[in-house]
């Protein structure tokens, strides 16, 4: 169940940092994936795909910076690929961006990817994991559970509504 409570708390951080940079920019502050969960899943996604590269990219930190860049740039564009052509909508959009990939990755942002990967392998992880493989398996099962099904109305959502907003309901 670690590979899952790594998945479930770095959504949840990648949705804070997501508020924040909204924030920051003067964006809009909700940018969750989820209609309930306050979670950005490709954020966890991604931190899941660099936390499985191979061992010796760990010692290097060069390799990991780019590594772990081209890793979360994969799983960003191939979530925006998903998001587009299975659910038909779109969270995101860099065509403003230099060094864009049709408008689903760019190149400020994998730079970004690559230096988050450096705290996530570095840092974070290290001083999470011990506590995170603590959870009770019950706990998880529970946790697995509603997130599928979060998963399964959030996706109805999108699809009958073609409309990101619609995962704003508290809102309306």
């Amino acid at each position: 169940m670690l590979w899952f409570w790594s998945f479930i708390v770095y959504s949840f951080a990648g949705f804070l940092l997501e508020v924040a940079f909204a924030r920051l920019v003067g964006g809009r502050a909700d940018r969750k994936g989820l209609l309930v969960l306050p979670l950005c899943p490709v954020y966890g996604a991604g931190a899941c795909l660099i936390l499985a590269l191979p061992r010796w990219v760990d010692n290097r930190p060069l390799a990991l910076f780019l590594l772990g860049g081209l890793t979360a740039t994969a799983a960003e564009y191939l979530a925006a690929l998903w998001h587009e052509k299975a659910l038909e909508v779109s969270f995101w959009d860099y065509h403003g961006l230099p060094g864009n990939l049709q408008g689903r990755v760019c190149l400020p942002f994998s730079l970004a990817w690559g230096a988050l990967s450096l705290g996530l392998v570095y840092r974070v992880h290290p001083a999470l994991s011990p506590w995170l493989a603590r959870i009770p398996d019950p706990v998880g099962w529970a946790a697995l559970a509603t997130l599928v099904a979060d998963g399964l109305f959030t996706a109805a959502a999108l699809r009958s509504t073609g409309d990101t907003a619609s995962l704003r309901w508290y809102e309306k």
